[in-house]
Order: structure tokens, then C-alpha cells, then sequence
């Protein structure tokens, strides 16, 4: 399955995602007709299991398809990413929590709900995250809020860089219950449409980079959804941001893609076969030989990180496991800038012109460093807190 799906979303990324990148980028507009074209290869439901019609994808398969998907165009990818996840979390990452049988029945009418509206109606869901605070970071209860009320809850709150904005069916609000004493084990994850009264989308979309996220910033207010609105039960997000840390990671193959394309635009163009370009090789100069076989050997270690941790990744990681993936997610990150300015420099002026894909690229891949919860900073942060304390160890 995972060759096929590859290949598939190579096709698309040929054909159509790499010649509409561009444009996308130029007018920071979102790649609708991508979607378009996902929807009727059936890929919206990638992550959805087989049993509700879906594709049954699980977390190292959607990364390595991501990749692929990245690999051609990155705004695609990373929006597909926050869709794909409304999926993958609710299915076999819920699956592997340790739930009661309330919770397992009540999760099966709510994701039943969502699933359907995917695979029937081609529903695209967003995921937005971030509020300008430590909650998107995992250190304090996100500040939208929800209040229960008869048959539902009331929403009010603000995300900022929040993907797909305009461009959803439905947005997958993290938020925190309305209760006098808040605690990241409140945590709701509500599916709010995108025509819900109360609901604003606000401020320009002018970035450096993924310009066609089209990430502009949510207002939510006392905008009223039923309780079938839950992507899962009360209670059990927390759970999986506990016991499947790796769920945060499902940026990195975005990146990975990104990596992988500013190595193949630099062999193509020292080739002299980048297409609309003269077919000028450069290849014979021992300077461009040696700047290729270095970006080889870190795309290399680089992706052999990325594949020895998606494999591993499972509910509750050992430490070893948890500290592995930080590095990864760090490691890809910095290693695909770093790739596209070996490539930049390599291929020299020509390839910053914009009608070529490589300062694109570079613009795209300085982003990923800055991609909560999990950013670089904060990376580093885990792995020297973690690798040097036990939980619960303090110096008092």
C-alpha cells in the first residue's frame, strides 16, 4: 500500500502541485486546486481507517507520504498535515490510549461523525493551535475557552496562525474547559464549521515563507456547537499528548519533503536539465562535485533519523524513544535550511530567481524551526531538561 500511495502523490506532485507552486506562493494564496485534486484520488481520507472508507494510513506511513508531498510543494503538505491529523490522532493514536469502555463507545459515535463527513462530502478539517502563549508549547491550558451549556458547548477565544483559514469545512479547536480552576487535563478538541456564527476570520497573510498556508488568525465568539461536535472525548487529548508525544512530530515530513527537493533541484540544474532553463551542465567542477556529496551525506543522516523514528514511534515511548524524536524534529528542521543554502550557494545566482523552485524552497524551509509545539528552541530545551533530569527530579 505504501509504494502505491507514494506513487500516487509523486504523480500529483509532478503533474500538478510543482508547476502551481509558484503561484500559490507569489499571490500567498492556498492551493485549492491541489485539494481538489487529493479529493479525487481519495487522499482526503489517508489517515482515515479502513473501516470507515478510508485509506487506513497509520503515523510512519503518513509521514513517509508527507515527504513525498512535501517533496513538490510545501504549503500543500503542511496544510495537509492539519488535516490529516484530525484523523490520525482520533483513530489508531486513540486507539492505542488506555480508555475505558465509556470513553471507546463515546469515541466511536464522534469519530463516526467526522469520518463520514471527510470520506461522503470531502470535508477538509484544520487543525489551529497556536494563541501566542506556552499552551501551544504543551505548558499551560490553551486560553480559548469552552463553556458547557445545554446539548453543547460555547467557544470563545483567538488562534493565531491558524492553516487553512477560509479554506476549511470545519477547524479543529483545541480549548480549554471553562471551569474556576483550568488544567491542561480539560483540554476539548471541538470541531467548529466554518460558517458557525461567531466565527471571524482576520488580519493579512504576508509572510516569509508557506505563503499559501493562507494562516491568518480565528476569532471565536459564543459560537455554540453541539456535544457530537467533539473530535474526542473530554479527557482524552490529554491523554494522547502524554502517551503519544510522537503525534506532535507530524510537521517533520513537510520538511523532510523540502529537503529532499533542494538535493534533487541542485543535481537537475548541475545536470544542465532543470526544465525552461539552457541545458548548461556545471557539473564537472570539483567545488559543485564536493558541495553535492556533502548535501548526500547530510540529506542522508538526515532522513535515516527521520525513518528509525517514525518507525518507532508507538504509545508510550521509553525515554530513549522521546529524546530521539526531539532530535529528529530538530535535526530536520535545521538540516533542510541548511540543504537549501548549501544549494543556493552550489547552483549560484541563477538559482534565486523566482521562477525557479530553489529561494521558494529556502523561504519555506526557514519556517519549520519556528512550528509549535514542537520548535527548535524548544527541542533543545526537552532534550537537555530531559537527558539530564528524571521526571519529577528537581535540585531542591
Amino acid at each position: 500500500m505504501l509504494d502505491d500511495l507514494i506513487a500516487r502523490v509523486a504523480r500529483l506532485g509532478q503533474e500538478k502541485f510543482a508547476p502551481r507552486a509558484e503561484q500559490y506562493d507569489r499571490d500567498a494564496r492556498f492551493p485549492f486546486e491541489n485539494y481538489d485534486d487529493l479529493r479525487a484520488e481519495g487522499l482526503l481520507g489517508l489517515c482515515v481507517p479502513k473501516r470507515y472508507g478510508g485509506l487506513g494510513a497509520d503515523f510512519a506511513t503518513y509521514c513517509r507520504v508527507a515527504a513525498e508531498m512535501g517533496r513538490w510543494c510545501g504549503a500543500t503538505a503542511l496544510t495537509f498535515n492539519m488535516h490529516a491529523c484530525s484523523a490520525l490522532w482520533t483513530g489508531p493514536l486513540a486507539d492505542d490510549l488506555d480508555l475505558s469502555a465509556e470513553q471507546r463507545e463515546e469515541l466511536e459515535k464522534l469519530r463516526t461523525v467526522h469520518y463520514q463527513r471527510i470520506i461522503k462530502d470531502g470535508a477538509i478539517y484544520a487543525q489551529p493551535f497556536s494563541e501566542g502563549s506556552a499552551a501551544a508549547a504543551g505548558k499551560a491550558p490553551f486560553g480559548t475557552l469552552a463553556k458547557k451549556a445545554e446539548g453543547g458547548w460555547l467557544v470563545n477565544g483567538k488562534k493565531i496562525f491558524a492553516s487553512l483559514s477560509g479554506a476549511a469545512d470545519y477547524y479543529g479547536i483545541l480549548c480549554t474547559e471553562d471551569r474556576p480552576e483550568r488544567s491542561m487535563r480539560d483540554t476539548l478538541y471541538l470541531a467548529i464549521p466554518k460558517d458557525a456564527p461567531g466565527l471571524t476570520v482576520t488580519g493579512d497573510w504576508d509572510p516569509l515563507g508557506m505563503r499559501g498556508t493562507v494562516s491568518r488568525t480565528l476569532i471565536l465568539k459564543d459560537i455554540f456547537v453541539p456535544d457530537d461536535a467533539q473530535l474526542l472525548p473530554r479527557g482524552v487529548y490529554f491523554k494522547a499528548a502524554s502517551a503519544w508525544p510522537h503525534m506532535f512530530m507530524t510537521l517533520s515530513p513537510t520538511y523532510m519533503g523540502i529537503a529532499q527537493a533542494a538535493y534533487d533541484f541542485t543535481v537537475q540544474y548541475l545536470r544542465g536539465e532543470t526544465p525552461g532553463q539552457p541545458p548548461i551542465r556545471r557539473r564537472m567542477y570539483p567545488t559543485k562535485q564536493i558541495a553535492v556529496a556533502e548535501m548526500y551525506i547530510k540529506l542522508s543522516q538526515t532522513r535515516a533519523l527521520f525513518e528509525r523514528t517514525i518507525d518507532a514511534a508507538k504509545v508510550n515511548p521509553s525515554k530513549r524513544e522521546r529524546l530521539d524524536a526531539y532530535a529528529t524534529q530538530y535535526t530536520i528542521m535545521e538540516n533542510a535550511n541548511d540543504l537549501c543554502r548549501l544549494a543556493i550557494r552550489t547552483c549560484g545566482g541563477q538559482s534565486m530567481l523566482k521562477s525557479l523552485p530553489l529561494e521558494r524552497l529556502y523561504r519555506d524551509s526557514r519556517c519549520g524551526s519556528l512550528m509549535l509545539p514542537w520548535t527548535a528552541e524548544l527541542c533543545l530545551d526537552r532534550l537537555g531538561r530531559e537527558t539530564l533530569y528524571e521526571a519529577g527530579e528537581t535540585d531542591e
